[in-house]
């Protein structure tokens, strides 16, 4: 068992609550609130003067795929010589001994959905992981996450150099489109043919991957910066009657009227850095407030690599320096990922039963620059301390 006692707990869906307690058993919060007793053999941490907080959770990044310092040696994000390569799963790609997910957690980031990256049409498969351990199969959450798609400029780039399809943007709809349907026939003959091995048709393992887009199992993953693109994903989202996320919607502030009536997750980012492209000219940390404050449901992303994992605290600081109220920021890496993601029941915010997932730190981490991490704790062990 172990106590945490005396800090300020910020449980995210619940109230603050200020010389609070949390009592850990077998990797799950037992007990939360004042003036809990634990068992005299309880491992105990004093949060007195601290402040206490679920994991931080990043809803869409390359985390042990994208290794560091490596080059093409640790470079697994793209298989990037056909356009559709949905049988391909970001667990595959993961080396967890890769430094960045050291960083991760010890900057307070305990769960990562991570996958593929966006030089294809259709990349792979998503999984999200804790961020500590040593082997990857032990560290899922969820798997598979969700379909990893990509419209305007990566794609178009991609193939351009190789002199093959898609060079356009309607070349990459159009190859959505045709992915998208030959999933559908292919899951209907599996629906008909039910227990009839005769009649079921013969394996596809791209398709097989597909279908569980088409059965809502898991949504698109939309990798869509411009507001054109963005509408793309959604047309194509709604005549296959799939779920989707907007993942980036960099010009998600330009088009605040449509996504309302849309009603679809936005997971804004990388905004931190430079605007390295044509379609992130417009990029800016005012749009999750803009998003949150119009009632859509927003996370914060940082893309890592290409922002540091690290950092996600700091985006969700200057989202709250761009207009963001600070606990929706917070929620922002927390809850709201978690929800987008499916995996609220277990992560997201400090209730009774949920996982033991807790970050004690010095100060307040997305509004304090030079706060610093305590202890971090995931699955109820103590992973990091300070």
């Amino acid at each position: 068992m172990l106590l945490i006692k005396n800090g300020k707990i910020f449980t995210i869906t619940g109230d603050i609550i200020n010389k609070g307690s949390i009592l850990v058993e077998n990797g799950r919060i037992k007990e939360i609130g004042k003036d809990i007793v634990a068992p005299l053999d309880a491992e105990v941490i004093d949060a007195e003067g601290k402040v206490v907080m679920p994991g931080f959770i990043e809803a869409h990044c390359h985390l042990g795929i994208h290794e560091e310092g490596i080059g093409f040696e640790g470079n697994d994000g793209n298989e990037a010589v056909n356009p559709v390569t949905p049988h391909l799963r970001g667990i595959d790609g993961i080396n967890p001994m890769d430094g960045t997910l050291k960083e991760a957690y010890e900057a307070g980031i305990t769960c990562a959905c991570t996958g593929p990256g966006s030089a294809n049409v259709v990349g792979g498969q998503f999984v999200t992981i804790k961020t500590y351990g040593d082997r990857v199969d032990d560290m899922v959450v969820q798997n598979p996450s969700a379909m990893k798609i990509a419209f305007g400029e990566n794609p178009k780039r991609v193939y351009n150099s190789q002199k093959k399809s898609p060079t356009t943007r309607m070349a990459v709809a159009a190859i959505l489109r045709e992915t998208l349907f030959k999933a559908k026939e292919y899951n209907k003959k599996l629906e008909l043919a039910k227990e009839d091995k005769s009649k079921k048709p013969d394996f596809d393992m791209e398709l097989d991957a597909m279908a569980k887009v088409i059965r809502k199992e898991i949504p698109l993953k939309a990798h869509a910066h411009r507001a054109d693109d963005i509408f793309t994903a959604i047309r194509i989202a709604k005549e296959f009657d799939v779920d989707i996320t907007l993942d980036h919607c960099s010009e998600g502030h330009m088009i605040i009227d449509h996504l309302v009536e849309e009603d679809k997750a936005a997971i804004i980012g990388p905004t931190l850095g430079h605007r390295g492209k044509f379609e992130t000219k417009n990029k800016t940390f005012e749009t999750p407030g803009i998003l949150n404050r119009a009632g859509i449901k927003v996370a914060i992303t940082t893309d890592a690599p290409v922002v540091p994992l690290q950092h996600l605290p700091i985006c969700a600081g200057k989202a709250v320096d761009a207009g963001m109220d600070e606990m929706e920021a917070l929620r922002a890496i927390t809850i709201y990922p978690a929800e987008i993601l499916g995996i609220s029941d277990r992560v997201g915010s400090l209730e009774i039963g949920k996982d033991a997932d807790i970050v004690i730190f010095d100060g307040n981490p997305i509004l304090d620059v030079d706060c610093k991490t305590y202890a971090t704790i995931i699955n109820g062990k103590v992973v990091y301390k300070n």
